[in-house]
């Protein structure tokens, strides 16, 4: 899958139309290198699937699966968890660790 090759663009913004998917962000402060994490996250969760593909090609599979690994598994609803796992073959989510009191 030629998708799965893809890398990050250097500094590009978001296309106009997923604005409604980052109410609480300064949207045209947002670019695609510096806010990887945050577009990943935002677009997984309340996206569709054309937003997914639109992930794929601008990260590819590898980057948004070493992202996913590295945050915190409550960062993502659990049914987006639950797809994201079959997809970019997560076995093992991080989860923030509790309080010993």
């Amino acid at each position: 899958m030629a998708l799965q090759n893809a890398t990050t663009t250097s500094s590009s913004p978001l296309p106009a139309t997923f604005k409604p998917l980052f109410w609480s962000y300064h949207f045209s402060a947002l670019n695609t290198a510096e806010d990887k994490k945050t577009i990943m996250v935002q677009l997984l969760n309340y996206g569709t699937l054309a937003h997914w593909r639109w992930l794929l090609e601008q990260y590819g599979k590898a980057e948004i699966k070493q992202t996913l690994e590295s945050i915190p598994a409550t960062e993502l609803k659990p049914r987006t968890r639950a797809l994201a796992s079959l997809i970019f073959s997560i076995t093992t989510w991080r989860y923030a660790p509790r309080g010993t009191n």
